[in-house]
């Protein structure tokens, strides 16, 4: 007998020979969990928990099911087939969530729009997804109707209508999304998306080239909220006001997906006002919220912070961006009762990476902490060979998070997972206990006068200026530095910030060759609706700093 079939003799489980295991897709049907299937299974647990909140209306889980499953019915009798692309170009509202989960539920894949986009790049996204339908809200008609004037007039097959403002008349061709909700079948449409098909298509902010259009699975997304639940310590108890665009991964895949599939509350906002946002935590009672570091520094800085009850608020999130150490510490000392978490990822990630926990905030400050649970990461130098702590590397990761790759795209795809590893862009150093420190983008590490310079680390020494209330660090082109270091602030309110005392400041905490050589003051820093500071409209707008300086003082 040989090894292999002792080992077969011995085993409580028998041969492993192929033809006597279970087809797979014998099983399949049984097994399997898409993003469709997790509304179905919070309704049937909890159907008379709140399931949505939406100004003055309130669905069950029940009825929120329900009107998913009737708008899938009613998208598939207007010719919407599994992995169809649709778009959604809509703020936040109670039709994006349905047609999302209606969407999931047919295996159509969903390309939420940012909002913000113009006529022409949102032609790009519907040209390059395929899309053969697309959902507006009315008060974005204009940038859809010059969208869809660059298309082959029947490109765009579907057109549904959601009226938020109520006062802008409805064109032909545009049919009112409430009408789905009508049909008359609320019964569980079938054939819905394998785990690994595409559900949805992330565009990228485009922040180097064109959008790239990123591939999202069930069974990433699936496994991805695992992550966040058990890392974040979310419960089915929670109560969480979403003001961010739900058109980005992070609002829509941190926090509201992870709610429905627990059974928490949602309370979903029209954006991130400050005292509206406030309101709503005392009116809704919020237990969870989540915010960008720009857009929980605009709550502390609000005349509105002291009038509501924030009692409430037990678990704070924040990434996006990186928390400035001095935010972080003025988060623990006005709101001492919410435990904060710091998620770090990115859209390709589904897109949480690493976690820096409630009890790490302060021993840690500055950190995006460890891998998330189903995530392993290393740092890896410009060979792909992994590199010691202390010393800065690409950060990049193993994990079914990951995307499927790039929509029509396989060169970039091979390019970011080269190695058998995904390729952030992203520059970090480990400790030596395994955190995760983020330098930069590598697009946003300045290269000046042959030295590197991270700008979070200029950024850092800014916030610790009494009267900087927000802060964004650049590099712009330089005749004899190649990229000088510029700071572009904001003042707090009633202060004023003069350019020396700046650089003065800097040089008191930074090398010489960190400290910004230009200093300009705004009223406010470009955002994009994901509060993400626009550093390249910035870099846009001050390029000429420079021009005809080629001093080397």
């Amino acid at each position: 007998m040989t090894d292999t079939a002792a080992r077969q003799a011995d085993s409580p489980t028998g041969p492993t020979d192929p033809a006597e295991t279970v087809p797979p897709a014998l099983s399949a049907p049984a097994r399997g969990q898409t993003l469709g299937d997790l509304l179905r299974r919070s309704a049937a647990r909890s159907p008379g928990r709140t399931a949505l909140v939406w100004g003055e209306r309130r669905d069950t889980f029940a009825q929120l099911d329900d009107a998913v499953n009737r708008t899938a019915h009613a998208l598939r009798e207007r010719g919407v087939e599994r992995g169809d692309r649709v778009a959604l170009l809509s703020r936040n509202c109670r039709s994006f969530v349905v047609l999302y989960f209606a969407l999931a539920r047919l295996g159509a894949i969903s390309v939420p729009i940012n909002f913000m986009l113009g006529g022409e790049e949102i032609g790009y996204i519907l040209r390059h997804s395929g899309a053969s339908g697309l959902v507006i809200e009315d008060a974005l008609a204009e940038g859809a109707e010059a969208a869809l004037a660059g298309l082959e007039p029947d490109a765009v097959r579907l057109r549904g209508w959601i009226t938020l403002d109520g006062a802008i008349p409805r064109p032909s061709g545009w049919e009112p999304v409430e009408v789905w909700e009508e049909h008359p079948d609320g019964t569980e449409p079938g054939d819905g998306p394998a785990e690994d098909d595409p559900v949805q298509l992330m565009y990228t902010s485009g922040t180097e080239s064109r959008p790239k259009g990123v591939m999202l699975s069930s069974r990433g997304l699936i496994a991805q909220y695992a992550s966040v639940m058990v890392d974040g310590g979310m419960t089915g108890d929670d109560v969480e006001a979403h003001a961010l665009p739900l058109y980005h991964c992070a609002q829509l895949h941190c926090f509201l997906t992870p709610d429905i599939a627990l059974g928490a509350t949602s309370v979903v906002l029209g954006g991130p006002d400050p005292e509206t946002l406030l309101r709503t935590v005392e009116r809704e009672r919020v237990t969870k919220l989540f915010c960008p570091p720009t857009v929980w520094v605009a709550l502390l800085r609000s005349p509105a912070f002291e009038r509501y009850d924030l009692s409430s608020l037990r678990k704070g999130y924040y990434g996006a961006s990186v928390m400035p150490v001095e935010v972080l510490r003025e988060l623990a000392e006005r709101l001492p009762n919410v435990r904060l978490t710091n998620f770090y990822g990115q859209t390709e990630m589904s897109p949480l990476a690493t976690v820096l926990g409630p009890e790490e905030q302060s021993s840690r400050a500055g950190s995006a902490g460890r891998p998330a649970l189903n995530v392993e990461t290393r740092l890896v130098d410009e060979e792909g060979v992994p590199v010691p702590p202390g010393v800065v590397g690409e950060i990049t990761h193993r994990s079914p998070h990951a995307m499927l790759g790039y929509w029509r795209d396989p060169e970039r795809t091979a390019e970011v997972f080269s190695g058998g590893w995904f390729h952030s862009g992203d520059l970090g150093v480990l400790d030596e206990d395994g955190y995760l420190y983020v330098v930069d983008r590598k697009k946003d590490m300045i290269k000046t006068g042959g030295e590197n310079v991270a700008s979070r680390e200029v950024e850092e020494a800014l916030y610790l200026h009494p009267a900087v209330a927000e802060a964004a660090v650049i590099g712009i082109p330089h005749p004899y530095w190649i990229e000088a270091v510029t700071a572009v602030v904001v003042p707090r309110a009633g202060a004023e910030v003069r350019a020396e005392e700046v650089r003065a400041h800097c040089a008191e905490r930074l090398a010489g060759f960190k400290v910004p050589k230009y200093v300009t003051v705004l009223e406010a820093l470009p955002k994009n609706p994901s509060g993400k500071i626009l550093k390249r409209s910035l870099r846009e707008e001050f390029a000429h700093l420079s021009a005809g300086n080629d001093d080397p003082a």
